[in-house]
């Protein structure tokens, strides 16, 4: 597999996630341009660990005050996938050239996930929030400026 390319079809229909869900893609593509660098590649997988917890992070909060009635078997699924990535990132660790398998896992998870699972809450989300960007971006800095141990202004 190659490139990821962002198409409508990912689209949850919320600007702020489908951002998250594009540089999620840009850190996979950046993955595949760099199987074959171990520095890089170390350095790709963090971030794509680090920010795709985030990014699980503000999903569950904002399914959460929606109200969305499947958040738990959500949550598993994001939890489930933590551990898969995780248990390659050990692999690499050991010094196992994961790099082409990882990157195949993660598309296929990616646009499945977006697709079937995120699709499936979109409109809870939209029903709470509307399409106001502003209320969306607004939990989103609240969120952050809790995970990030900070109050709120």
């Amino acid at each position: 597999m190659a490139h990821v390319e962002w198409s409508d079809e990912l689209s949850v229909g919320i600007e702020a996630i489908d951002k998250q869900h594009q540089r999620i893609i840009e850190y996979v593509n950046k993955l595949y341009d760099n199987l074959h660098d171990r520095e890089m590649l170390a350095e790709v997988l963090a971030d794509t660990v680090e920010y795709t917890e985030t990014h699980f992070g503000f999903e569950e909060e904002m399914m959460e005050e929606a109200g969305y009635p499947y958040l738990r078997a959500h949550k598993r699924i994001h939890d489930l996938f933590i551990r898969r990535v995780a248990k390659y990132k050990e692999r690499f660790l050991a010094g196992e050239d994961v790099g082409e398998e990882l990157h195949d896992t993660l598309v296929r998870w990616l646009i499945t996930h977006i697709k079937s699972e995120d699709a499936n809450y979109s409109a809870s989300l939209i029903a709470k929030f509307g399409q106001d960007e502003k209320k969306i971006h607004k939990k989103k800095r609240c969120w952050l400026a809790r995970w990030l141990g900070i109050g709120d202004d």
